[in-house]
């Protein structure tokens, strides 16, 4: 039987650097069964064609802002017997796409979703969570399984499905322009009877990139999506606790803006706006069209990213005063083609960060004696040749060692 194939489809509206980012990441993905389609705003399309392997790309124009109808119009196009999605303020570490392949491949799961990672590349934003039917998620601790009427949750910006589930259940709802649209997805698979693995080697780093909805600090500047979704998602799957719910998503939203404007990052007016928007969109909700367009089989032929896997990794180290070098050679090994890996360390009890950077690297800057996992002591006394090791054994899923 022949091994299945990867379509990974990235949405992309207003954010072309990021997009870009995400685009160098899955092109140093560690794998030759993927392909890559990018449904973008005209912006996004062009910073499309100027990425490595930017001729290996399928290019969609994205005709509105309706995430939904972006992923299906995706989804209609992948040629791959497994569809993935990724936002385009996210990257992929570099095992993702091998490591939910397998899953799928043995039959382990029919869908599959994973750790997300928060800014600091290392804690975990969102983890292995259940979802009721309001909309309501959880966490889950290891071993535990979703409870009566609860589903396990899809994270949207690191998810993959069989397509011949797809194909059986329908894509995405075209009413969730933005927000619960992966949740709605999620609840219907696993009303068919789909499995929904967790893969904790299925890793995606998110950062919650400034957009129309959000600044980078995740202040909202606007809730009418949140509002209209929650609205339509009610209907659909609680309609018994539909007011109730919509009230209890009012005084919940209230009470952020609150907690936002005491740190000063909100003033009386926004206030004012972002609660009218909300109940702008949940009026709207109250009788949105729920639409899942059938699915077609695919009319094109798969379009693989990589022939070849990508060399090993470039493995540099040293310290953060004299950074300048290794980001250097850094950068001449991407140009290369050669993925690379950047450690640099200061003497002091620093956090340490994990990234991926616009120019094409990852990187992790810290302290000696400062903590990588958060769980780790504030302040470790350690030597510079001890904590190099310990901190390249943490990274060899993205740095390739043992």
């Amino acid at each position: 039987m022949t091994a299945p194939r990867l379509s990974v489809v990235v949405v992309s509206w207003g954010r072309p650097r990021a997009l870009a980012r995400c685009l160098t990441a899955l092109g140093q993905m560690r794998s030759t069964r993927v392909e890559v389609i990018v449904v973008a705003d005209p912006d996004g399309l062009a910073v499309a064609r100027g990425v490595p392997l930017a001729d290996r790309l399928v290019l969609l124009p994205q005709k509105g802002e309706n995430i939904s109808a972006a992923r299906n119009a995706g989804l209609a196009a992948a040629a791959g017997e497994v569809v993935g999605f990724i936002d385009d303020d996210a990257v992929p570490e570099p095992v993702w796409a091998e490591a939910l392949l397998g899953a799928i491949d043995t039959g382990f799961a029919d869908a599959v979703t994973g750790p997300v990672l928060g800014r600091n590349g290392i804690s975990l934003q969102w983890g292995r969570m259940a979802v009721d039917a309001v909309g309501r998620d959880r966490w889950l601790a290891e071993g535990e399984v979703p409870g009566a009427g609860e589903t396990p949750k899809l994270h949207g910006t690191n998810m993959a499905i069989r397509r011949s589930v797809l194909t059986r259940t329908g894509g995405f709802d075209t009413g969730f322009r933005f927000y619960l649209d992966e949740t709605d997805l999620a609840r219907r698979l696993s009303a068919e009877g789909v499995a929904i693995a967790y893969l904790p080697d299925m890793v995606v780093h998110h950062g919650f990139a400034a957009s129309a909805r959000r600044n980078e600090d995740r202040v909202p500047l606007d809730l009418f999506d949140i509002g209209a979704s929650s609205a339509l998602f009610l209907r659909k799957h609680a309609p018994d606790a539909l007011d109730p719910e919509l009230a209890a998503l009012e005084a919940a939203q209230r009470a952020r803006l609150m907690r936002l404007a005491r740190r000063r990052k909100l003033g009386p007016a926004q206030m004012r706006q972002l609660m009218e928007s909300l109940a702008a969109g949940i009026a709207e909700g109250r009788n949105r069209v729920s639409e899942v367009p059938p699915l077609a089989a695919p009319t094109r032929r798969f379009r693989v990213l990589r022939d070849l896997p990508p060399p090993a990794p470039l493995r540099l180290d040293g310290w953060l005063h004299a950074a300048a070098g290794p980001r250097a050679r850094a950068a001449e090994a991407v140009a290369d083609g050669q993925p690379a890996v950047v450690l640099l360390l200061e003497v002091s009890p620093r956090k340490h960060r994990v990234s991926f950077t616009e120019g094409g690297w990852w990187e992790q800057v810290g302290g000696l004696w400062g903590p990588a996992d958060r769980s780790e002591p504030r302040l470790r006394i350690s030597w510079p040749a001890e904590r190099r090791l310990r901190e390249w054994r943490r990274l060899s899923p993205i740095a390739g060692t043992d």
